[in-house]
């Protein structure tokens, strides 16, 4: 599944690791569409009915579908193979990543210097700290997680994310792996065909995967990512002058920018804030707020919240954060985009949410279609990572 590295970062693995790259996403497949319809079916048949003859109700909420569902043999079955499948993922394509170090700190650092294909910044600052909150787990499973370093310019984890986010994927973002920002920025580029954002800003940008695309939509826009782990910004910025790419990478803390006031015309992020505590995101809202520029609009692509969805959706989108070492997950779904966005300063009637069907999955008429009808509607497949895949995206303008 190395086949979407396609940049001068890309490290040789052996016959036998990508074969074992291609088990563990079609084993992910399997997992995330076969057996995951699987525990529907036993939910719809058997343990929704059992739970309405003993309480005379349905299940209100994720929680009680969750307790219902923990004692069920199929449940235990589905649980441990996602967690190992997870856990192989990275697995998969660490050999190669450890093989190569050294050599791709060395790659990485010509492409910082080199201006012959893009004329991109890194701006490195080792006095940001990597929030307790971040440097506590190994999110996602994944040995290290987004900072840890083991010598100096190491782009390691870097490597190791978008290597294991090929596999992880199966596919469904596209050979860049940027289908989620490409189908947001496409769908919002047509919904509002005269905004002409000058300066945009990714926050949580890991390797730049949802940077680069809005450098796609809008060309002529300065193109900015921001991220406190270390090794992804290098790599990030090494990644995108490989693409011959001009965008700009910095070291910092999406709380704690230090950018100017009313700097950015778009302020985005990717899969972001589900990884962050509630009262974390309320200064990261804060800070955007300050940040943008009168006319601005803020964007996060995001989990949809547990407002929008069924019991049944809610307690299978909140899995991973039981599971999947991501346990501010369920707190970030439990909490209204509106209301956040209210608290952080914008004003109710400039908010919006949108739902887009994945551009990789459906195609680009498809995301265009959406654009008139522009609904934040909750359904099996938003937010889900499988096949059918939908976005959902909220965000504000700021007067």
């Amino acid at each position: 599944m190395s086949e979407n590295i396609n940049h001068d970062l890309k490290v040789d693995h052996t016959r036998d690791e990508r074969a074992r790259q291609h088990f563990v996403s079609g084993m992910r497949s399997y997992v995330l569409n076969d057996l995951a319809g699987n525990l529907r079916t036993l939910y719809g048949n058997k343990v929704e009915p059992a739970f309405e003859r003993s309480q005379g109700r349905k299940p209100a909420d994720g929680p009680e579908v969750h307790k219902a569902m923990k004692g069920e043999t199929l449940f235990k079955y589905y649980s441990s193979l996602r967690c190992n499948t997870q856990e192989m993922v990275w697995r998969s394509v660490l050999p190669a990543v450890e093989r190569e170090s050294d050599d791709l700190a060395a790659r990485a650092t010509k492409l910082h210097q080199s201006n012959s294909g893009a004329r991109g910044t890194l701006t490195m600052d080792g006095s940001v700290q990597v929030p307790r909150y971040l440097e506590a787990l190994d999110v996602h499973l994944m040995p290290g997680s987004y900072h840890e370093q083991h010598r100096d310019a190491d782009v390691s984890q870097g490597a190791v994310y978008d290597n294991g986010l090929s596999v992880f994927a199966m596919g469904l973002l596209g050979p860049n792996m940027d289908d989620i920002t490409q189908s947001v920025s496409t769908f919002f580029a047509a919904r509002y065909p005269n905004f002409k954002p000058k300066k945009i800003l990714d926050m949580g940008c890991t390797i730049g995967h949802s940077t680069l695309a809005w450098k796609d939509r809008y060309p002529d826009a300065e193109v900015h990512g921001i991220d406190v782990a270390a090794p992804c910004v290098r790599y990030g910025h090494a990644r995108a002058q490989s693409y011959g790419v001009e965008a700009h990478f910095h070291q910092k803390d999406a709380e704690f920018t230090s950018f100017p006031d009313e700097s950015f015309d778009v302020i985005y992020s990717c899969m972001f804030l589900h990884e962050v505590p509630g009262k974390n995101i309320r200064n990261i809202l804060k800070e955007a707020k300050r940040m943008l520029k009168p006319g601005g609009v803020m964007l996060h692509y995001e989990l949809p919240p547990n407002k929008l969805m069924s019991a049944y959706d809610g307690f299978y989108l909140d899995w991973d954060a039981f599971y999947n070492k991501e346990p501010f997950y369920k707190g970030f779904r439990d909490m209204d985009p509106a209301d956040e966005c209210a608290t952080a300063g914008f004003k109710n009637d400039q908010f919006f949410n949108f739902v887009v069907p994945s551009m990789s999955f459906y195609g680009k008429d498809a995301v265009l279609k959406e654009v008139s009808q522009a609904k934040a509607e909750g359904d099996s497949n938003v937010g889900r990572f499988a096949d059918g895949v939908r976005w959902f995206t909220f965000g504000a303008w700021k007067n």
